[in-house]
């Protein structure tokens, strides 16, 4: 295996990690905390700071920041992590913070994501596996957003809000509710505008499997009952249907969290 290539105006602080196949362009930080896995590029003018574990094939565009200490003003100086998966796209002006005390300590994004430019991931997030963010995406303090999500340009995510497995969030939109798997959210502020068919299309869902999970879709947001009643009647006519149960288990794990709901109805 080839040894890290480093850029001979690069800085790579003692202690730094470096795998074997590493990139370090020019004008590039790495610090003593920070480890790359094998074969990351850092194209130019990348900081890679604080206790920072970026995963193998990972490649980091100029100006990306990754790994400054959170922008939380109640942050004091204890030690927090961020951890950054294998084969991720991080486009120019990216910023990524680890966590902090009060949400773990630790930020975690998974493998195959892409973040494209200036988008930020806040402390103590969890970002799940192929997930997209287009550019200038907001996502604000421990957030948790689910494998395979899409989030649009310019859109904001709230603190603490979660974005469920293959949901989208539609460009300029702020989210303030949590976001049911496979769902679509668009608007300021966003409401469920139905179920994610393209994405679903993309991922080899089938018409069938498509197909119930518009029908439970129309029957969990129906005018009729109250939003616990008509779980009820979603979990015993879609008994045995792994992602309608797994909606169900999302809105549960909610608890009294807020959904986003539709605006006029049960769209979908």
């Amino acid at each position: 295996m080839a040894e890290a290539d480093v850029h001979p105006t690069a800085i790579v602080e003692d202690g730094a990690r470096l795998g074997p196949g590493v990139k370090v362009g020019p004008f590039c930080i790495v610090g003593a905390h920070a480890s790359l896995g094998e074969g990351v590029e850092l194209v130019s003018h990348v900081v890679v700071a604080g206790m920072t574990d970026i995963g193998a094939r990972t490649r980091i565009f100029p100006f990306a920041s990754i790994g400054h200490q959170p922008q939380d003003l109640k942050y004091k100086g204890e030690p927090c992590s961020l951890s950054v998966g294998a084969d991720c796209l991080i486009r120019e002006g990216v910023t990524m913070n680890p966590g902090t005390e009060g949400g773990g300590s630790v930020t975690t994004v998974g493998d195959s994501c892409a973040f494209l430019a200036n988008s930020h991931v806040g402390h103590d997030c969890r970002v799940g596996n192929g997930v997209i963010f287009s550019n200038n995406v907001m996502l604000a303090g421990h957030c948790t957003v689910g494998d395979y999500a899409i989030i649009g340009g310019g859109a904001a995510v709230i603190q603490f809000a979660r974005v469920g497995h293959h949901a989208f969030v539609g460009g300029m939109s702020g989210l303030e509710n949590d976001l049911i798997p496979y769902g679509m959210a668009l608007g300021n502020r966003a409401y469920l505008s139905g179920l994610n068919i393209v994405g679903l299309q993309r991922r080899g869902f089938s018409r069938s499997d498509i197909h119930d999970l518009r029908r439970a879709y129309r029957l969990l947001f129906a005018a009729e009952g109250t939003l616990s009643e008509r779980m009820e009647d979603v979990a015993e006519e879609f008994a045995g249907h792994a992602s309608v149960e797994e909606i169900l288990a999302f809105i549960r794990e909610g608890g009294k969290r807020s959904l986003c709901t539709p605006k006029n109805g049960a769209e979908s």
